[in-house]
């Protein structure tokens, strides 16, 4: 079976060849590894650096390249786990708001002058 580690804990898991990444959230009876939010593509909890085998994980559909690219990461090494299907040995990450290259603090609210 396809090993999945994960950094930087080094963890390893295994999951059959083919798989979705998602099933993790399955396979380990609630272990926290990766998080999964809409589980299709478009809200970007479930971001990870893949460091190892991105070739194992699919094809990069369109929209999820697209997806990604709006996040601020480049695609390639970022991919969303609920879109990949595992065919080999992988090392991921799993991607933080503060690895994201444009990121910036919020601006801060103006302050408001009370409603009379």
């Amino acid at each position: 079976m396809p090993v999945i580690t994960l950094l930087p804990e080094h963890k390893q898991l295994e999951l059959p060849a083919e798989s979705p990444l998602i099933d993790l959230e399955f396979e380990y009876y609630g272990e926290q590894h990766l998080s999964f939010g809409c589980r299709s593509g478009v809200c970007g909890v479930c971001l990870v650096k893949v460091h190892h085998g991105a070739s194992l994980l699919g094809p990069v559909a369109e929209n999820e390249r697209d997806f990604v690219q709006r996040m601020g990461f480049e695609s390639g090494p970022y991919r969303l786990a609920c879109q990949c299907r595992l065919n080999g040995d992988v090392t991921l990450e799993v991607a933080t708001r503060d690895a994201m290259p444009h990121a910036t603090a919020p601006s801060p609210e103006p302050d408001r002058a009370p409603a009379l």
